[in-house]
């Protein structure tokens, strides 16, 4: 876990796939999922059509960005990066379990830890 406040989740995501590539992970390894507004890539992505867009996932050529309410629809990857970027406890409640169901290595979450453990309902 990173702490981070809501408003600072999605930097510090940015922040940990910065030094998850810096040490060597491929981008195609890792997915990058917010819980509130949509990480910039993502919205310019989806511009271009759906289609286009989860086609790149299945590319799997580079890091993938996507909302956790479609966190059903992504596939997994050696790992996933969460930014609890959103003041709704609910929908970080959400994302968490399947986003470590789609984490193969490893998970990190971004965010404010109070948010995170409740919606965990136990401490990181």
């Amino acid at each position: 876990m990173i702490p981070a406040p809501a408003a600072g989740a999605l930097d510090a995501a940015e922040e940990a796939v910065d030094l998850l590539l810096e040490s060597g992970r491929a981008p195609g390894d890792i997915l990058v999922l917010t819980t509130g507004e949509q990480h910039p890539w993502a919205v310019h992505e989806l511009s271009f059509g759906e289609a286009a867009y989860w086609a790149q996932q299945d590319a799997g050529d580079d890091v993938f960005f996507a909302d956790a309410s479609a966190v059903d629809r992504a596939k997994p990857r050696p790992v996933v990066v969460v930014a609890a970027n959103g003041d709704a406890g609910d929908a970080v409640a959400r994302a968490l379990p399947v986003a470590r169901d789609r984490a193969a290595a490893l998970l990190i979450v971004c965010g404010d830890p109070q948010t995170i453990n409740s919606a965990l309902g136990a401490g990181v």
